[in-house]
């Protein structure tokens, strides 16, 4: 009899999109995302930092003061980094897994690589412009919405394994 307790294709994708998102070195938000073709394969992910060949030691992570001397002109948030990682160039019809709802930026290029499901755990930033900008993109360029609305809290891993 196979086991009862394994977990959800969401519940994986999601997981592998959080599991990316620790390897942000971004101090105050860590963010994953996880592409997924039709067939339930993993076809991208990526999570936000600086560009591959610029030092993230000679660039600033402060969220605020003067623009250049924070991270935002600077930083590539997790969805477009999946998209730039991607094995594939043809996303059509693929499914994107992430932590946050995606910024105006991010729905553009999401938009124009033919992904057409976006499924987020936390629209947090709802209020702002860029994220009702996002929104109305999706909805012109018809990208289905969807909340994770998950049964457990959290999934442990661990690296033991009994020999």
């Amino acid at each position: 009899m196979k086991r009862a307790d394994y977990i959800s294709w969401d519940e994986y994708f999601m997981g592998v999109a959080l599991l990316s998102a620790q390897r942000s070195k971004d101090p105050y938000t860590q963010v994953g995302s996880c592409i997924v073709n039709p067939d339930k394969k993993i076809v991208g992910v990526g999570y936000n930092g600086f560009p591959s060949a610029c030092s993230d030691d000679e660039l600033p992570w402060a969220r605020e003061g003067e623009y250049l001397e924070t991270k935002y002109p600077y930083v590539c948030h997790a969805e477009l980094n999946a998209i730039l990682n991607s094995i594939s160039r043809d996303l059509k019809n693929c499914t994107l897994y992430t932590a946050l709802f995606p910024c105006n930026e991010c729905a553009k290029a999401i938009i124009q690589s033919g992904i057409t499901e976006v499924v987020y755990l936390s629209h947090k930033y709802s209020h702002l412009d860029a994220f009702k900008a996002s929104e109305k993109l999706f909805n012109l360029a018809g990208v289905k919405l969807r909340r994770l609305e998950l049964n457990r809290e959290k999934l442990e891993i661990s690296f033991l394994i009994e020999d």
